[in-house]
């Protein structure tokens, strides 16, 4: 709650949510109140960053308040140009993080907001910042990267600003590549290598300008590919990653941003050997699948993706044999030139101009030599693969547009067809099992001579290893009755022993 002085103070969560409430519904009938207001929001959420708002999403759920406001709703403008000054002008981290999760939210609602930004001046401070607070604030290092990823991506940069950025912050943003990630939930470094494909488009588009514009002034050095042709090897992990990215990316303007700095990679000769040999064989597949997967309707990527395979086949290890998938691209090509396929439409111009170029690479347009020292290994000329940089820097698409997929599209249409009573699809085809086969009769007579089988040996039954059963032994005959004494103790004497039964012992 608010003190003598008006300055608010909130001792657990609930009361924290209640004064914010509290500042954002109360009339603010003038600037000075206007002003009191934004004061006093941004100081106590400032306040409550450590204490109460650990996640993202719940400062981001106080910016949001504020721009659902009635407060916010009747004075956009003027909101919008104190908190910009104020980020301008601020020094602190805690007041710095709310300022620009503030400016994110609302510049992603309203594209307007990064405009005015870039007019201010905003990204020659973000470039402070972030060098700055790299090693002392991990959370608004990390919202000032996305701060600068969303605002430089709708809008061109001024060339005053572009020549703001040197060698060592471009180094910088390659050395947060390659050390561990301290983000759980960015662990490849997502939010660092969108900043480098954002500049590198930058220059693109500074570099296109120049050449068009005879006012503009002169291009200035694109600093991302000048330290990957220098020092490349100490980067690596970068090519990998955004490989990784191009794999996982659904997002339509995220892979145009990849595909524009690969072909910029695979045009210069000082980077053409960047990546790995593995690398390059990852890429091709993703390339492949891509373009199998894209919808007649989606020529702007289908035709950048081409504008790439083209170097990349002529100046990078992949010319070199053994050639990798040469038949799996051949066919790719037929596909896409609608050869014999009734999925794929006959393409357009532009992509028959494309394919013809991918096709014309030397290892593919010859046959498969005998010997590796018979491959022609050469590199298409400039005529040949490059289309101008002003082609690629053009291409663009707003962001947030998802690239449709050709496998989702049938399966969804499936699914429709079946449940709006069309006709389900067509069963596969009865399996048709084959009579099996009797074994062959074992023949009687072998050329006339009666085929005799020798009788199979019974084994010999070896027992205690005697080498023969043992029988056991055999019960004695029962004795008669008669015979036996009855007298206990009797002894059983010889016949020739047995006194007579009649008459007294002999006398001796």
């Amino acid at each position: 709650m608010a003190d003598v002085q008006g300055i608010w103070t909130a001792e657990n969560e609930q009361q924290f949510w209640a004064a914010l409430n509290q500042i954002l519904s109360a009339p603010c009938n003038s600037y000075e109140f206007l002003d009191n207001a934004l004061r006093s929001w941004l100081d106590l959420v400032s306040k409550a960053r450590d204490e109460y708002l650990d996640d993202e999403d719940e400062i981001a759920n106080c910016s949001e308040q504020l721009i659902h406001s009635p407060l916010f709703s009747a004075n956009k403008d003027y909101v919008r140009t104190q908190i910009i000054y104020s980020l301008l002008q601020e020094d602190e981290y805690a007041p710095l993080h709310v300022i620009a999760n503030f400016l994110l939210s609302d510049g992603r609602a309203e594209e307007e907001t990064f405009r005015q930004m870039i007019k201010e001046g905003c990204f020659v401070r973000l470039l402070e910042l972030i060098k700055g607070c790299g090693g002392k604030d991990s959370r608004l290092h990390r919202l000032l990267l996305q701060l600068m990823y969303e605002m430089s991506r709708i809008e061109r940069l001024r060339d005053e600003d572009l020549m703001q950025i040197d060698d060592g912050f471009v180094t910088y943003l390659f050395q947060l590549i390659e050390a561990l990630a301290d983000d759980a939930n960015d662990p490849y470094h997502y939010s660092v290598i969108r900043v480098l494909l954002v500049l590198n488009e930058q220059y693109m588009v500074a570099a296109t300008s120049a050449a068009t514009e005879p006012s503009s002034i002169s291009p200035t050095t694109n600093r991302v590919i000048k330290l990957l042709g220098v020092h490349g090897d100490s980067y690596r992990t970068f090519g990998e990653n955004i490989i990784l990215l191009l794999n996982r990316e659904t997002e339509t303007s995220q892979q145009l941003l990849i595909l524009k700095l690969l072909y910029l990679l695979f045009t210069t000769s000082a980077t053409y050997e960047y990546f790995y040999t593995n690398d390059l064989h990852v890429l091709l597949d993703v390339i492949i699948r891509n373009l199998l997967d894209l919808p007649s309707e989606m020529d702007i990527l289908r035709h950048t993706y081409l504008r790439v395979l083209a170097p990349l086949l002529a100046h990078t290890q992949l010319s070199k044999p053994p050639h990798y998938k040469r038949g799996q691209i051949l066919s790719l090509i037929d596909i896409l030139r609608g050869t014999g396929n009734a999925h794929f439409m006959p393409p357009e111009p532009t992509t028959i101009r494309l394919l013809d170029r991918v096709a014309s690479t030397p290892w593919l347009a010859e046959e498969e030599p005998e010997s590796p020292s018979l491959s022609p290994i050469g590199s298409l000329s400039l005529s040949q693969t490059g289309s101008a940089v002003s082609v690629i820097a053009k291409v663009s698409e707003k962001p947030g547009v998802k690239t449709p997929s050709r496998k989702s599209d049938m399966a969804a249409q499936a699914k429709g067809k079946s449940e709006h009573g069309g006709s389900p699809p067509r069963p596969p085809p009865p399996r048709t099992l084959r009579a099996q086969k009797s074994l062959p009769e074992v023949p009687r007579h072998k050329h006339g001579v009666p085929v005799v089988h020798p009788p199979v040996p019974v084994p010999h039954l070896h027992v205690n290893g005697a080498g023969q059963k043992k029988m056991p032994p055999k019960l004695p005959p029962p004795r008669r009755r008669a015979k036996i004494i009855a007298a206990v103790g009797a002894e059983v004497r010889t016949p020739s022993e047995t006194p007579s039964p009649i008459g007294p012992a002999p006398v001796s």
